[in-house]
């Protein structure tokens, strides 16, 4: 977060959109609006995308026909924010998107490397106050899985909400999307 000494311009997410379709950033140049503020997303290390793909991969088979499982697209959180999360899955099929990104996955997945103390503190109280059920980061760090799920009202988190409950599983453990409980996920298998 910004210092107290500077001043900063908070975007609106139509505002940030706008940029974006005028052209204003680099193609590739990855950028997201983290509540009104534009934020240079982690770079891609070969070990982050590979992981991204393991993520994408299992999950596009736990949760099947009828689900979109999306790599690094905007969803338009809340008015203040669109971040673009390494995973995310949504309901309905591709194209049910042409017209606006969706706004509410029932899943968000960040890998983190070198982001993962603001993919902990920041993202999490993100994710949580828009309310999304559950979000998981790799955290390919430790070589776990961290999920974490309740979002609920928090004063000492960035924006204010957090996840009740967070659970951090190894190599050897499985989860179960709460959207696709049916679904058995190695946790291995998200890891490179």
């Amino acid at each position: 977060m910004p210092g107290p000494d500077l001043q900063v311009r908070r975007w609106k997410r139509v505002e940030y959109e706008r940029l974006v379709d005028k052209g204003v950033f680099e193609p590739g140049e990855r950028v997201e609006l983290i509540d009104g503020l534009l934020v240079v997303a982690e770079p891609q290390s070969s070990p982050h995308y590979t992981a991204i793909r393991l993520v994408e991969r299992a999950l596009a088979r736990a949760f099947g026909e009828g689900w979109d499982v999306r790599t690094q697209a905007p969803i338009a959180l809340d008015d203040d924010s669109e971040p673009e999360p390494d995973v995310a899955v949504v309901r309905g099929e591709l194209r049910d998107y042409v017209e606006a990104h969706p706004a509410d996955p029932v899943l968000v997945v960040e890998v983190a490397l070198t982001s993962l103390a603001s993919d902990r503190a920041h993202k999490s109280s993100l994710y949580a106050r828009a309310g999304r059920p559950e979000y998981w980061i790799v955290n390919l760090i430790d070589r776990v899985l961290e999920v974490y799920r309740e979002p609920a009202a928090s004063p000492s988190a960035p924006y204010g909400w957090d996840y009740g409950t967070m659970e951090a599983l190894g190599p050897s453990d499985s989860v179960s999307p709460l959207t696709a409980p049916a679904a058995r996920i190695a946790v291995a298998d998200l890891l490179p």
